[in-house]
């Protein structure tokens, strides 16, 4: 039987990779988005999480960025 599914191809680095599966573990999302690990710099996603998931990392970067005053 063939499963098919919708999503997205993510490339990212380790440091990302990681924090999106830690989203994905704790259902930060309010779902599982993560359909498959491919490899060390590929996810697999749900396309219907895309917006919310960069707003995610969005606020991650915001986090870790500095200003100069």
């Amino acid at each position: 039987m063939v499963h098919v599914s919708k999503g997205t191809l993510i490339t990212c680095d380790q440091s990302m990779k990681q924090f999106l599966l830690q989203l994905d573990q704790t259902n930060a999302l309010g779902k599982k988005f993560i359909l498959q690990e491919l490899d060390e710099e590929h996810l697999f996603v749900s396309s219907d999480v895309l917006e919310t998931l960069e707003d995610r990392v969005d606020e991650l970067m915001d986090q870790l960025t500095f200003t100069q005053n």
